[in-house]
């Protein structure tokens, strides 16, 4: 038997998809917040939106979530939050309220571990930006 073409042929294929994946893009990020997060969390994420005062749950300072998990900043956290893994009633509706935008080629990104998470490209870079945002 004579698998070894087959393999390197499916192995190339693989090879081939890993590599169409972009990388994080801090600026689509950006557009990304201001488009859908900033409402809610603020021009400058503090949590001080124009809609803060009518939510259930205020929403957080985004620039301070490394500091509150000990330095760190909390992939896995933030990508479920946005993604709705780990719902957060705020405004009636779990999060994300823009959901169905968020979904689209899959990507995935590190945890401070090195555990990769599956996610999608613009949640990869919405979490890009939002680590750009940290205190140090």
């Amino acid at each position: 038997m004579h698998h070894t073409p087959f393999l390197a042929m499916i192995l190339s294929g693989l090879l081939g998809l890993a590599t169409t994946a972009r990388a994080q893009d801090v600026a689509e990020g950006e557009d990304h917040f201001v488009r859908f997060c900033a409402t809610c969390h603020g021009a400058d994420a503090k949590g001080q939106g124009p809609m803060a005062a009518v939510l259930l749950v205020q929403p957080a300072d985004l620039t301070t979530l490394s500091a509150g998990n000990g330095g760190v900043f909390p992939t896995e956290r933030v990508v479920m939050r946005i993604d709705g893994r780990d719902p957060l009633v705020s405004h009636g509706s779990p999060m994300p309220v823009y959901g169905p935008f968020f979904e689209g080629d899959d990507a995935s990104m590190k945890t401070s571990s090195g555990q990769p998470i599956l996610t999608s490209q613009p949640i990869v870079d919405l979490v890009a930006y939002l680590e750009s945002l940290q205190s140090p």
